[in-house]
């Protein structure tokens, strides 16, 4: 089997697999991200072993198609812990916010579909082959990563991000950045939790707000299916607001995750 990595000139999406023998990395070839799409939804899953430190089940997995493979994280329904203020089905957030960056254009969320796996049901999203020294509090100091930064500083206030710690941002070995773990994103009720407040006060970059405005019209179709009424409504509510202040809000005070990284 041929191990992979995805690349393309808009997102620079890298998975590469590593010999479980060896410790060194396979040879690998590119391939088109939508190929790796392909995969994600149709390759045969294989569990290759449970994330550490993760607070609900979460497991590295890798998805075969024939002569192909892509690494995966899938987190399964039947792995989540109960919380009182998410329902079951944090997995379909993870979606959600996937569906909503692409709605946006912005590819700051790794590919991200259901799937069915060794545990059921649950979320399978690209893995990034990522140089896990970075963070944001690292990233930000380039200011070459603040365009990409401050996408998904926006794409928090929509989707109300309530866990974006640091070490959700990763940087791909290909110089791109994504955002990940949003499963406790989308409540109705507003309650921030971000390291990302370098750019308070500031104005919302006319790009961006553009294309939020644009979502305003759309019908959300790939979005919608993953979250209640009452959530989409408070979508539109927040994109409205965001479109009505066009800038970037001013840290509270409360609105940081534990921890930071």
């Amino acid at each position: 089997m041929v191990a992979t990595s995805v690349d393309r000139m808009v997102t620079n999406v890298s998975v590469t697999e590593d010999s479980a023998d060896t410790g060194e990395p396979l040879s690998s070839n590119l391939i088109g991200v939508e190929t790796a799409r392909t995969i994600l939804q149709r390759g045969e899953i294989e569990l290759v072993g449970r994330m550490p430190y993760s607070s609900n089940a979460t497991f590295l997995v890798r998805l075969v198609d024939g002569d192909v493979a892509v690494n995966g994280i899938y987190k399964p329904l039947e792995g989540e812990r109960p919380l009182w203020d998410f329902p079951r089905g944090l997995y379909r957030r993870e979606i959600a916010a996937y569906e909503l960056s692409e709605e946006l254009g912005w590819a700051v969320v790794p590919p991200t579909f259901e799937r069915v796996g060794p545990y059921g049901v649950g979320s399978v999203q690209l893995f990034i082959d990522a140089d896990f020294a970075q963070h944001h509090f690292t990233l930000v100091k380039d200011l070459k990563h603040h365009p990409t930064l401050r996408k998904l500083c926006v794409l928090d206030l929509l989707a109300n991000n309530t866990d974006r710690k640091a070490g959700h941002c990763l940087l791909s070995k290909r110089g791109t950045i994504y955002g990940i773990d949003h499963g406790l994103c989308f409540s109705t009720e507003f309650k921030l939790r971000t390291v990302i407040w370098e750019f308070a006060n500031e104005p919302i970059d006319e790009g961006l707000l553009s294309d939020i405005h644009r979502l305003t019209r759309s019908e959300i179709s790939k979005i919608s299916p993953w979250l209640d009424q009452d959530e989409i409504e408070s979508l539109f509510e927040r994109a409205q607001w965001l479109i009505e202040s066009a800038v970037f809000p001013e840290d509270d005070g409360y609105g940081w995750p534990w921890p930071l990284i």
